[in-house]
């Protein structure tokens, strides 16, 4: 074969590949979260010596995609912003159990997830309180609106109001089971009864909580 045939020509379009990153950028990345785990581990080491400063310095570091996360799972920033604080807050509260694993950022945004979900299972218990404790004549749900919200904010008002007047014998109860959603035996371990006496004084809280609020949930009727 000519040698000239191997050689190519001068004159052709000139043939195109994909570019790839080159593989520094790749290393470079990799040392940058690295070192950034590093210096994480460090910093909670730091808060475990009570060391404001280095939590303040994780707070700067985290906040931000912390919150745009939250903000992109809830549409609501000043939400985002809440559950953000709180997250930071069990962050600090719990350094001393921290165990230093590089991975800081899915410890953070676990607990902020968690939270959330927690949240969202209490704020279910309370949509589900609410009818059983209305009238017959107002357990029809308002028509998904701002007039609607309002009104299902107005109630869920009026029903924390009623249990804020319980005495504290049946409000415990009511509250661990209805909202915090605990089995009857933990309350009861909690709060030092048998498991019996905790379903009676929820039922009898529950049967206050309509009394009390009997007149708010009938007022449209009259």
């Amino acid at each position: 074969m000519p040698v000239a045939a191997l050689r190519p020509d001068p004159l052709a379009a000139p043939t195109t590949r994909p570019r790839r990153a080159p593989a520094q950028m790749t290393a470079t990345q990799a040392a940058v979260r690295v070192n950034r785990a590093l210096e994480d581990g460090v910093l909670m080491a730091r808060v475990k010596d009570g060391d404001e400063q280095a939590f303040a310095d994780l707070v700067n570091r985290y906040k931000d995609p912390l919150v745009n996360y939250l903000t992109r799972m809830t549409r609501s920033r000043e939400r985002a912003e809440d559950l953000a604080q709180e997250a930071f807050v069990r962050v600090y509260r719990s350094a001393d159990r921290y165990r230093e694993r590089g991975q800081f950022q899915a410890f953070l945004f676990r607990i902020a997830t968690n939270q959330l979900r927690s949240e969202e299972r209490r704020a279910a218990r309370w949509r589900g309180l609410l009818p059983s404790l209305a009238a017959e004549q107002r357990l029809r749900p308002p028509a998904p609106s701002p007039e609607g919200a309002a009104l299902c904010d107005e109630a869920a008002s009026a029903v924390t109001a009623a249990i804020r007047r319980l005495p504290l014998h049946y409000r415990a109860p009511v509250v661990l089971r209805e909202i915090e959603g605990w089995p009857y035996a933990r309350i009861a371990k909690a709060l030092g009864c048998r498991e019996g006496t905790v379903k009676s004084r929820v039922h009898r809280a529950k049967d206050l909580l309509r009394e009390d609020l009997h007149d708010y949930w009938n007022r449209g009727s009259k």
